[in-house]
């Protein structure tokens, strides 16, 4: 398992195991973590899993694809740091990953 801490906009922190293979919005929707509300299921077809990845972990946790770029396209107050967070796959390496979520998801 994988911890990753969710923070929502109001600094309220969730932390929560995550299996890998599932993604950072899997392990937020399964925890009920509020904030990340999936609307399209993990499909890249929304942004409401938009979260900021904390600095030190951008490089771990990889690059937007094209498609995720398009979607961050429609999220409110994007960052150089933003993702999708259905798009970020859980691994044992993300272990102690740090994400936030945007004031607009709350």
């Amino acid at each position: 398992m994988a911890k990753i801490t969710y923070v929502e906009f109001n600094g309220t922190e969730h932390v929560v195991d995550v299996k890998p293979g599932l993604t950072v919005m899997e392990g937020a929707v399964k925890n009920n973590v509020p904030g990340i509300d999936a609307d399209c299921g993990g499909a890249c077809a929304c942004a409401t899993c938009h979260v900021y990845v904390d600095p030190a972990w951008t490089e771990k946790t990889g690059t937007p694809s094209p498609m995720e770029e398009s979607m961050l396209d429609f999220a409110e107050a994007v960052e150089p740091n933003s993702r999708l967070s259905c798009q970020i796959k859980v691994t044992e390496e993300l272990g102690g990953l740090l994400v936030r979520m945007p004031e607009s998801q709350h």
